[in-house]
């Protein structure tokens, strides 16, 4: 069995992969998308990330797959190719100055820290569009609200543990908001084919814009 891999039925067609963290699983899942795109992964009809695990449902033999998977060499990390989606953020949320004191440094200087670095969309959840990015360095990872907002605006920039995301509508949430993505349509668009911006594997830059859009 490949190192750190562990393969559980979930019902009669679906298997459950656990992975030990989520850059191994982002790797993973990554993995098996290019697989079945070249025809060499069985037939399954949703694989599904979440994350440190790795749904794939849809199974027609689970017991001959969950035996290939376990032999499956799963690489370090996850590709870092493919094309970029950005988002333009305007820092001027409420808890910028908090991060700011957090990570050490003064508040104007978080928005250049948070859009140095590219990051990938892990799994999407909680709500429509809502996607988990990872690609923030441990040291500027934060801790979430203790007691969440009763509302978080459409199109807030936020920070929790090791994950940044874009809220594509208005919800609850306990997110660290830095900032604000002035038009937060695209994020969710159920007219398109694919109605997610923000899909697993997708790579996003954050940049810094002002307010009217510059």
């Amino acid at each position: 069995m490949s190192a750190g891999l562990t393969v559980r039925p979930a019902g009669r067609h679906a298997l459950l992969v656990e992975l030990p963290d989520a850059r191994r699983t982002g790797a993973f899942h990554a993995e098996l998308l290019c697989r079945r795109a070249a025809g060499t992964l069985p037939p399954v009809a949703e694989i599904v990330p979440g994350a440190r695990t790795v749904l794939l449902d849809g199974v027609q033999d689970p017991a001959a797959l969950a035996r290939r998977l376990a032999d499956l060499d799963v690489p370090s990390a996850p590709p870092a190719d493919g094309a970029v989606v950005e988002i333009p953020v305007v820092y001027d949320g409420p808890d910028l100055a908090g991060v700011a004191e957090l990570w050490g440094v003064a508040a104007d200087e978080v928005a250049a820290r948070h859009a140095a670095y590219t990051y990938r969309v892990a799994f999407c959840g909680f709500a429509p569009g809502f996607g988990y990015l990872t690609g923030l360095p441990e040291e500027l990872h934060v801790p979430r609200h203790a007691t969440p907002r009763t509302r978080v605006p459409a199109g807030a920039v936020a920070l929790a543990g090791p994950y940044s995301a874009v809220y594509p509508r208005a919800t609850p949430g306990g997110w660290q908001i830095i900032g604000t993505m002035p038009d937060p349509t695209p994020l969710w668009d159920p007219s398109r084919e694919r109605a997610a911006l923000l899909s697993p594997g997708t790579q996003v830059r954050f940049r810094p814009t002002e307010a009217d859009g510059r």
